[in-house]
């Protein structure tokens, strides 16, 4: 594969994917409702977030924005691991596939977000698509942060954490 945006995407796409799949097979359902603060998400809402935002590729590349004010999106009802993984692979396979699919062309088009006549941001389709993944990055280390305050031992994400032997 040539050395195009869309390529590099793809090997940063798949590489997060792994490292969060691997944090997400360790959510407790007995803690779903669990949250450690009551400004956080509950941990089934974060783990959901964090389920979806690969599919959040797809949105930026089939779509021209999104618009708080005008959409029906729900978070699908979560209720154990299975559900859990069973959307984060949807994700991933429909954030996959619009990348094969686009070329770097599909990158430059304006991708908005807004909530009615408030825009939040107007940018590149490609810096959608890099804030996705660094959203799914910022979000699964909120669940790490989660899972350590639950005494639950986490991977590493770019080398071993504490609780991985450094041998």
């Amino acid at each position: 594969m040539s050395n195009t945006i869309i390529s590099l995407f793809l090997k940063e796409f798949d590489r997060e994917v792994l490292t969060t799949r691997r944090m997400l097979e360790l959510v407790p359902v007995e803690k779903f409702d669990w949250k450690p603060h009551e400004k956080s998400m509950t941990l089934r809402r974060l783990a959901t977030h964090v389920a979806e935002l690969p599919g959040w590729v797809e949105m930026a590349l089939t779509t021209d924005e999104l618009d708080f004010e005008n959409n029906n999106y729900e978070a699908p009802s979560i209720e154990g691991e299975k559900d859990l993984l069973h959307f984060f692979e949807d994700s991933v396979k429909k954030g996959r596939v619009a990348l094969e699919k686009a070329t770097d062309a599909d990158l430059e088009p304006i991708w908005t977000l807004r909530s009615g006549a408030q825009v939040y941001s107007a940018e590149p389709k490609g810096d959608v698509i890099r804030m996705s993944l660094s959203q799914t990055i910022h979000h699964r280390a909120q669940l790490g942060v989660f899972l350590r305050l639950l005494n639950i031992p986490i991977p590493g994400s770019y080398g071993p954490s504490a609780d991985e032997s450094f041998q």
